[in-house]
């Protein structure tokens, strides 16, 4: 059955009842390159690290000392961290002015970080089977998810999507987890929506995922969609957005999907993570 964007609406998650974002001087372990304009840059910060959870985020100000550039922070998807180590992971692309900065910090250095921020993915507890649809720097919001499956003794599916194949990110994330991966790119047609369709559904057919996480594509989102009327599975989906200040002070980020009445849900105070419902 066909499912459309406009079939779909967002639902934001009741609050995960957990932690106030700190605001920690962070400072930097690594900052190197993982693929073709894609960079690992790992940060001390303990107290993020002991309260992150799966799709969360943090704002990393990029300003140093007696300096007044860049003014506003840049909102970076944790890719991963280590509560015992103290340590947080986050990954980037180089996509304009902010992140060429970035690539500019070296170890000692410090970013001010405040974090975690935003509602994170659930797994509810009848979950055997995790899908997850990943398109580009969208990866970023799955990896600690998985992580998260995996340490629970889910099945996991992951699904890699990028405009070519230097631009796949997390492979290697995602095989230490067992899980089973697929990587599919626009060069040799293998992301072609329908193509990724049949796929998928021939591994539906024996095991449905009960649940299916997606980030970095309107395609995949409705992808899921499909899937998830067809098998019953629930879907969740972490958006992307600009942001200012990240605590939805400043209404910058919102989602741009109306509910009733009011403004529209703001990525960064209401998500970035959502419930996806279907219409009838």
């Amino acid at each position: 059955m066909s499912v459309a964007e406009s079939d779909i609406r967002l639902v934001a998650l009741a609050g995960y009842g957990g932690h106030t974002a700190v605001l920690e001087d962070a400072r930097v372990l690594l900052n190197e390159e993982i693929a073709p304009g894609h960079f690992l840059l790992r940060l001390i910060a303990p107290r993020i690290a002991a309260v992150a959870r799966p799709g969360q985020f943090a704002m990393l100000s990029l300003v140093r000392d007696g300096e007044s550039l860049p003014v506003l922070p840049r909102p970076m998807a944790l890719w991963d961290w280590d509560s015992a180590n103290g340590t947080v992971d986050v990954v980037y692309r180089i996509v304009g002015k902010g992140t060429t900065i970035m690539r500019g910090f070296h170890p000692g250095e410090t970013l001010v970080t405040v974090g975690p921020l935003g509602q994170s993915f659930t797994l509810r507890p009848d979950t055997r089977r995790l899908l997850l649809l990943g398109r580009g720097i969208g990866v970023c919001s799955l990896t600690a998810l998985g992580r998260r499956a995996s340490a629970r003794g889910l099945e996991l599916e992951v699904v890699v999507s990028a405009r070519g194949p230097k631009a796949l990110i997390g492979l290697e994330f995602f095989q230490t987890l067992g899980a089973q991966v697929w990587s599919v790119h626009d060069e040799d047609g293998s992301s072609e929506v329908s193509q990724l369709e049949r796929l998928l559904r021939r591994q539906f057919e024996s095991a449905p995922a009960q649940q299916i996480a997606v980030c970095g594509s309107e395609r995949l989102l409705s992808l899921a969609g499909r899937l998830a009327r067809d098998h019953g599975s629930s879907v969740e989906v972490s958006l992307e957005a600009r942001m200012a200040c990240g605590m939805g002070y400043c209404h910058g980020c919102a989602s741009g999907r109306r509910e009733l009445a009011d403004e529209s849900p703001l990525i960064c105070k209401d998500g970035p993570v959502f419930a996806v419902q279907l219409t009838p």
